[in-house]
């Protein structure tokens, strides 16, 4: 595999842990919001080859506790279930954020994965305005999240123009049954696309009015706000 970058440290990404967090390049959604859009819709060389990586790691050791694998979309490299597993015989804890589009690579990177983040970024019908035609991989990877051993979140970041009152109740049936569904506030900073950039986020208290109406949907709804 190649990265297209390493963050030494990060105290958010990994709940709980001191993590180290490698980012891939590529994404098969062209998501507006994107603060990662220039490793995802066109990412340039110079890439971080594995085998360096690996020695990166293995040096970050006696600081961090977790790795992260982050993108761009790690799951659209069928090389990635090979990588995880060689940082788990590195032993290292490994979490994994995907868009959910790849359901049969998420299955197989399930085995070394010790957390896994899914992104719900609105319901279904509005993929489309992120590049999306077909959710069917996206509601095969929910289900397949539900019925694993592995502990997961389900995510949505409250961009105020994608996620609405009006999708509260799809997205909860969505989610219904999750251990763990986060809301988190949208940063209108260096998007892809720019009128992002004026869109002016939600408020704390409509966000948490989201978070009572998910309750009944999912067993522990937390805030990131």
């Amino acid at each position: 595999m190649k990265f297209s970058g390493l963050q030494k440290v990060s105290l958010i990404d990994y709940p709980g842990k001191v993590a180290s967090v490698l980012f891939t390049p590529g994404c098969n959604l062209r998501c507006g919001f994107c603060h990662n859009w220039r490793i995802a819709v066109d990412p340039k060389p110079p890439f971080l080859q594995e085998g360096i990586a690996l020695q990166l790691l293995e040096k970050r050791k006696k600081y961090v506790d977790a790795i992260v694998i982050t993108g761009g979309e790690p799951c659209i490299h069928s090389e990635l279930p090979r990588f995880l597993l060689k940082l788990k015989e590195e032993g290292f804890n490994v979490k994994l954020d995907t868009n959910g589009f790849f359901p049969d690579i998420l299955e197989k990177c399930l085995p070394n994965v010790d957390y896994v983040a899914l992104d719900v970024k609105t319901s279904p019908a509005k993929y489309k305005k992120l590049g999306a035609a077909d959710t069917t991989g996206l509601l095969r990877s929910i289900e397949i999240l539900k019925e694993s051993n592995v502990p997961y979140e389900f995510r949505t970041t409250m961009v105020p123009d994608l996620f609405l009152p009006e999708d509260i109740q799809v997205v909860g049936e969505l989610v219904k049954g999750a251990l763990t569904y986060a809301l988190q506030q949208f940063v209108p900073e260096d998007t892809l696309d720019r009128r992002y950039r004026e869109v002016k986020p939600y408020p704390s208290e409509i966000i948490h009015e989201f978070a009572e109406a998910l309750k009944k949907h999912a067993k522990n709804v937390i805030l990131r706000i």
